[in-house]
């Protein structure tokens, strides 16, 4: 039994871009040369790309961590760091990328060859060049390179498959798939059989063919989350298909048209639109002694609801163990497929301003630091924008601590020292970075 995987959380680092460089050109004859420090290059980025060979996210089992490589480093004469290659990560057909704490979705990887940035690659850090003026012709400042995004995503797999088998447990769903195509599914006869879609491919003749999955067998209340849960109905709502497959010998002393409503009741509570599939009816088990009889009751019972203008279900007689009545039933379920649009799976525009507000980067509003205050009575600077400045900074460098420093002054941050107490000379760090307040 092939092995699915329907979900997988992975981390991705996008590279550090290349750290800027403080150098002086040093030739013959000219004293003090001007600056001569190149810019670092760009990190990679962590792009992830839909390849239409891949069926599952079994590869991400072994492999959960993405990291693109860094830029180089800026060189003297002026030379910029080489920027990096993206790291390209395959996924399958269908792939949506989720933050795992909000729960939103970032991208649905829906058409082959697509992609999606994952993690963004650093810029690469300014050289001195790049800060020289007419008043300071001479900077020693450089910038370290911006560091690439990191973060944690979600993988959420819907199955791609065309036709999805739905009925009871044990009506014989993966009998009949294992029949009709090359899936090798386990066969049992409880009630909670198939724990994860079996996918077959099912070829109808003629070069046609198209993927069928064996939605876990429902049981009532999996809308609610009882039994095997939503995780698994989810599978069914790409299917553009759906082979109701129903018990007719009665065996275990159930009413067929009973069990159909229910699946029917079933499939409307999680999700309305997937009643809007077209279904086929497969009355399986017909080598059984009561089938027959069974079968005319449930077509009469079935067909009441419906007045003679409507278009009525189909309805194939077949038996997954002697394999009569399988051939008419693939044919006209291939028929079916040519002619049944996709289903999208989200609402166009809400998916758009979700993305949109999604969207990876600093809320522009509000503060871009955080001030706590640690036992030791020093004061404790933090928050992304603060952090990013400054692992930007080459504080090797005095003049680029002072620019630093001006930037802390910008953002706001002295002042909001001194409105919480701070007074000349108390500890401030930053990570592991210590300076005095300087009031």
């Amino acid at each position: 039994m092939s092995m699915f995987l329907d979900t997988a959380k992975v981390d991705v680092k996008g590279g550090n871009g290349g750290n800027g460089m403080v150098a002086f050109r040093r030739e013959k004859y000219v004293p003090d040369g001007g600056p001569a420090g190149g810019d670092g290059g760009k990190g990679g980025n962590v792009i992830f790309k839909v390849d239409e060979g891949l069926r599952t996210l079994m590869d991400f089992r072994y492999n959960r961590n993405f990291k693109a490589k860094p830029g180089e480093n800026g060189m003297n004469k002026g030379m910029h760091g080489r920027g990096s290659a993206d790291l390209i990560v395959s996924v399958p057909q269908g792939t949506t990328v989720k933050d795992p704490d909000t729960g939103k979705i970032l991208a649905d990887l829906l058409t082959n060859g697509q992609e999606y940035v994952a993690a963004k690659g650093g810029r690469g850090g300014r050289g001195n060049i790049r800060f020289a003026t007419p008043r300071n012709p001479a900077p020693e400042i450089a910038e370290n390179g911006e560091p690439g995004q990191d973060r944690s995503l979600l993988l959420e797999l819907r199955v791609l498959a065309d036709v999805g088998l739905v009925g009871f447990p044990s009506v014989g769903k993966s009998t009949l798939l294992s029949v009709i195509s090359n899936a090798r599914p386990k066969i049992g006869a409880y009630h909670f059989t198939t724990l994860v879609p079996n996918i077959g491919m099912v070829r109808v003749g003629d070069g046609e063919s198209f993927v069928v999955a064996d939605m876990p067998g429902l049981i009532e209340g999996a809308s609610q989350g009882v039994g095997l849960g939503t995780q698994f109905l989810r599978h069914i709502e790409r299917t553009r298909v759906l082979l109701h497959v129903i018990d007719m010998s009665g065996m275990e002393g159930r009413d067929p048209y009973e069990d159909y409503k229910a699946i029917n009741d079933e499939l409307e509570t999680y999700n309305l639109r997937l009643l809007e599939r077209p279904q086929i009816i497969v009355a399986n088990k017909m080598d059984m002694p009561d089938s027959e009889e069974n079968l005319k009751e449930f077509k009469e019972k079935l067909y009441a609801n419906y007045d003679e203008f409507e278009d009525k279900p189909l309805i194939f007689p077949v038996s997954g163990i002697t394999r009569q009545g399988l051939q008419p039933m693939l044919e006209a379920t291939a028929e079916l497929l040519e002619t049944t649009p996709e289903f999208p799976v989200y609402d166009e525009e809400e998916f758009l301003q979700e993305a949109e507000e999604a969207y990876y980067g600093f809320n522009e509003e509000g503060p871009g630091f955080e001030i706590a205050r640690d036992d030791d009575a020093s004061w404790i600077l933090s928050g992304e924008k603060l952090e990013k400045l400054f692992n930007m900074t080459n504080l090797d460098h005095d003049e680029s601590a002072m620019k630093f420093a001006r930037q802390l002054r910008g953002l706001g941050v002295d002042e909001a020292l001194r409105e919480r107490g701070a007074r000349d000379g108390d500890i401030v760090r930053i990570g592991n970075f210590v300076f005095e307040f300087v009031d």
